[in-house]
This record gives C-alpha cells, structure tokens and sequence, in this order.
C-alpha cells in the first residue's frame, strides 16, 4: 500500500492549478467543487476485505513456526478510502462493493459506525476478499490477496441512480484488474461525466499493473479527472525512474495527478506543470498498511469542502501519517465488532 509520508523533508507549494483546460476537459478546480459552501456526496466502488494481519517482529522461518501478533480487521483499499474520507469530513460517503454472503452483515455493521452508508452486493458464490498482511518489524507489509467475491464486481451491478446527490465518484484501481471491473468502471464513469461528476481513481498495486499491462490501464483511466499512485505505480505507468518526471508525464494525460512518496511527502502536478511539492509529516510507524488510502480519503474530503490541491495533499499526508500509528487500514475510531473469523 502507498504511504502519505512519514519522515519530515522540506518542499514548496503553489496553491492554484493552471487555469487551462487539459484535453478538453474541465478544469479539477472546478470539477472538484473548490469553493462550494457544502460538500457533497462522495460514491466510492471498490473493494470491502477481511485483512488478516501478523506482525512479526523477527524474520520469517521457511518451514517452520514464526512468532506473531494476528488480528482479523476490516480492510480493503475501497473501503478504506470511504471510511477516511468520512473520518475527514465528508458528511455523505456510500460504498459500493461485493462481498461473499459470510461476512456481510460484519462489514456492513463496521462501515456504518465508521460513517459510510454501505451499498454491499452478497455474492452467493464467492467468499468476502480475504488479504494476509505480512508486517515485519519496520511496520513494511506484504501482502497475499484473495480477491473472491471483490472482483466479480461488474456493470450489472450498477445503476446511474447511484449518483443522484454525488459531487465526486472515486474508483479504486482494484477495480481495472479484471475484465468486469474494468466494464463497470467505464458505464460509472460515463455516467459520471454525463452528470458534470468528476472522477478519480487510485491505481493501488504495482504488481497488478504489471499483470495487466500498462498501455490497457493507461487507455481505461482516460476520461479521469485525477489520478492518485505513489512513486512505484507513477514510474510503473510511465517508464520514467523519476518520481517527478513521471507525475508531471501523468498531468499531461489526465488533469490532476497525485502522487504519493512515502517518507518524502507528495507531488501534484496539472498540464504538465508542477503545482506542488507537499512535504511529509512525522510519525513512529506501527503498521503502514493503508497509509495510501488513508491519504486518498483526506485528499477527496479536502477537495470537496473546498481546499485547492495543495492543501488537499498536505491532509493526505497528515492522515497518511496518522494511519501508520495505528494498527489496520482503517482510521482510529472505536474498535470494531468482531469478526466471525476472529480468533477467541
């Protein structure tokens, strides 16, 4: 998972995108409502996850036992990103996912008092996505994914009434990793841009990028309006080794782009000009799992109530920073219910 920063490093900021249109399209000042006095509805479709995470203080042992903490926590980068972006303000998130029939009414209960109306569709064939979190002792995760039901979302189960009171639609990258994702992730987006709704997506994981190919998601993240990777998935989409090159190459194809650096903060960039270098905050890391999506979500509630992309950035940071000092993806609120897999 992409980090909002960790390690405090000094940058510049200039506050305004160029006020020129890219490709045609509108201006992502105006098309992620800066300025509007009430933020409105944030649209989500991504994926809900059962993380199972063990943190391992010592290096893993083929063949035999490795001490660890184990937790069962809810996760997934869609979901995440809804709850922080409650978490950060938004008054009116929804979640559109697919989950397996086990754990549905878990994920639903926790989504809810985490302040995002969940929009869950129970697959009666596949199991809720599960991912083992690997985290070692520098709070580095690996992660092994089962996507079950996740990736068997498609355009059936959409309907452009999902948007009526949405400002913004937000679509993890999971969802471009298989040929249904990528169907739905077309029909919302033309329904999106057939309402003036902006669009944005977080391409969420190199190794998926490379198994699908980069000219086939380039193609499908066209009609965005932002694009939000960190340094790896940037340099990946691009072929550019700069972190910097590659964000200014990816405003130059899409109007926004934001790209995450870890422990070096984060870069903006709109029509290939550099708007932003935000510098990171500190925290002593515990888990960066979900630091990436911690970002995403504060970065979407900063725009919509109205903070230039600057600014946004810097709220990225801060909840990317704050997400590592916690165990688990999600913000720190009251522990979650139970999950029926938890371990007693």
């Amino acid at each position: 998972m992409s980090s909002g920063g960790t390690d405090e490093k000094g940058g510049t900021a200039v506050d305004e995108v160029p006020s020129h249109r890219t490709g045609g399209r509108q201006d992502p000042r105006a098309a992620l409502s800066v300025g509007s006095p009430e933020p409105s509805a944030l649209l989500v479709i991504g994926e809900v996850v059962t993380d199972v995470l063990a943190r391992h203080s010592t290096d893993l042992v083929r063949g035999t036992d490795t001490a660890a903490r184990i937790s069962i926590l809810p996760g997934g980068a869609g979901a995440n990103v809804a709850c922080w972006a409650a978490y950060c303000g938004v008054a009116d998130v929804r979640l559109l996912g697919r989950v397996g029939p086990d754990e549905t009414g878990w994920h639903e209960s926790v989504l809810r008092s985490a302040g995002v109306r969940p929009l869950l569709i129970r697959d009666a064939e596949a199991p809720t996505a599960t991912v083992i979190v690997l985290i070692d002792a520098t709070a580095e995760g690996t992660l092994l994914s089962d996507s079950g039901a996740a990736l068997r979302i498609g355009p059936e189960d959409w309907s452009p009434s999902l948007l009526d009171g949405v400002g913004h639609l937000h679509l993890s990258g999971y969802l471009y990793f298989s040929d249904t994702g990528r169907r739905l992730a077309r029909v919302a987006t033309q329904s999106a841009r057939s309402r003036g709704i902006s669009v944005s997506v977080d391409p969420a994981s190199a190794g998926f990028i490379e198994a699908v190919g980069v000219d086939r998601l380039l193609n499908a993240y066209g009609d965005v309006d932002v694009l939000i990777p960190n340094a790896d998935e940037a340099c990946l989409l691009t072929g550019l080794p700069d972190p910097t090159d590659a964000t200014l190459a990816l405003s130059g194809l899409v109007p926004l782009a934001v790209v995450t650096l870890g422990a070096k903060g984060a870069l903006v960039a709109g029509s290939g000009q550099l708007i932003a270098s935000v510098p990171p905050h500190t925290a002593r890391s515990l888990d960066s799992t979900g630091a990436g999506d911690a970002f995403t979500g504060a970065f979407l509630a900063a725009r919509q109530s109205g903070a230039d992309a600057a600014r946004a950035a810097a709220a990225g940071c801060r909840a990317g920073a704050q997400a590592v000092t916690v165990v688990g993806a999600r913000p720190p609120r009251k522990a979650p219910a139970a999950s029926p897999r938890q371990p007693r």
